[in-house]
């Protein structure tokens, strides 16, 4: 008897191979330019990912992280300033904006799902608070409308975190496209990835895009003439400027195939429900990206997260948990004053998510798998739970 077709949690060889002779000619020619650092392909990227996201200027940078913290440098926040973001998200938002000096002021999540809960940002604001980070996680948006009404009343700018976003829409605006800045990472396993760490901060200021200029490259707006305090070297590389600018054209039709996969998903485990088994909502229809497919095991299931993803593993589908523990509970971060309970949708949730494989290619017979194995596990385990106790 054959092996089950393995389900990897990511593939990226499908989308390198068929670029595979695109990609070693880009190799090629910037190493016949030898132009590695901020050559012109680094311009050119920035304008096309800047056109494609509905922004007027982009600077590439070495990563995601460095995106966020000089591009909120950039626009004006540190020490003393108040910045909204959610509990529930990559600690790379929250240690970019620690990189400014600014105070974080968590926030607790929509459970159904996981995006930050505006109305709990609306009371979180003070007199200090400059800003809010919406994370557009998993590749769906929050609500642009909702952000710019909250932003309005309170005089607040907004600034994204779209790492996992890339073209991702909603209301008819696209992600990077909202806010007075926006940051991008292209960690390999993105929509949109580099072959290594790389970012983008896009705005709509050419203030803001000079200043992360100066800043990623030391402080120089000019060749050895050091205006900014607080540069780094954080530049995005030549090379992975021109891969990801091959890759670009190819970026929609990767996000629609994530997005049918998703509807597959939805589908195909619509009547788990009601053992449990529940995937967060999509409120952006074709708009939602889905970087990540991530559903709820509840309370009610009769199996818990860890046994699921054990037996998913034994059976050689590979799963993931983004993220185990919110920002205020790493304990690199206790030190902010927040303890368990302070934001308990964001913990529930902490405890209960499971993200499914989800890539461009992943097969038919691959995503059967995941959910017949998904179903032959709760469903048994209902069955067993109700022979051993009937009045259940």
């Amino acid at each position: 008897m054959a092996n089950p077709l393995p389900v990897p949690f990511v593939d990226l060889s499908l989308q390198h191979q068929p670029l595979q002779a695109e990609l070693l000619s880009l190799f090629q020619a910037r190493l016949a330019a030898a132009d590695f650092v901020l050559g012109p392909a680094v311009a050119e990227f920035e304008h096309v990912f800047a056109d494609a996201s509905g922004a007027a200027y982009g600077v590439g940078v070495g990563c995601g992280t460095d995106a966020i913290a000089l591009g909120l440098q950039a626009c004006g926040i540190g020490p003393g300033d108040e910045v909204i973001l959610p509990a529930n998200t990559f600690i790379a938002t929250l240690i970019g904006l620690l990189r400014t000096g600014a105070t974080p002021i968590f926030v607790d999540c929509e459970p159904e799902t996981a995006l930050i809960d505006l109305v709990a940002a609306e009371q979180a604001i003070t007199p200090r608070t400059r800003a809010i980070i919406p994370v557009h996680l998993y590749g769906q948006m929050v609500s642009p409308s909702e952000l710019r009404a909250l932003a309005q009343r309170h005089q607040l700018f907004i600034f994204e975190d779209a790492a996992q976003a890339h073209l991702a829409e909603r209301e008819g605006q696209r992600a990077g496209s909202v806010g007075l800045g926006a940051a991008f990472s292209f960690y390999p396993s993105k929509n949109l990835g580099a072959l290594g760490d790389s970012g983008m901060l896009l705005t709509s200021q050419g203030l803001v895009a000079e200043t992360v200029r100066s800043l990623r490259n030391y402080g120089a707006r000019q060749k050895y003439v050091h205006t900014d305090a607080g540069g780094t070297n954080s530049r995005l590389d030549t090379l992975q400027a021109a891969v990801l600018q091959a890759k670009l054209p190819y970026l929609a039709e990767w996000n629609r195939d994530r997005n049918r996969l998703a509807c597959e998903y939805d589908q195909r485990l619509a009547h788990l429900a009601d053992y449990g088994i529940r995937p967060l909502l999509n409120r952006s229809g074709s708009g939602h990206v889905y970087h990540l497919y991530v559903i709820r095991i509840a309370a009610d299931c009769p199996v818990d997260r860890a046994r699921l993803q054990l037996e998913l593993t034994s059976q050689d589908i590979q799963t993931g948990i983004h993220y185990p523990l919110p920002c205020h509970l790493q304990p690199a971060f206790l030190s902010l004053g927040h303890r368990q309970g302070d934001f308990p949708r964001a913990e529930a949730l902490s405890t209960e998510i499971l993200s499914l494989p989800m890539y461009p290619g992943l097969s038919e017979a691959q995503l059967e798998r995941v959910v017949a194995a998904i179903q032959y596990l709760v469903t048994q385990s209902s069955r067993a739970t109700q022979i051993l106790d009937p009045t259940r």
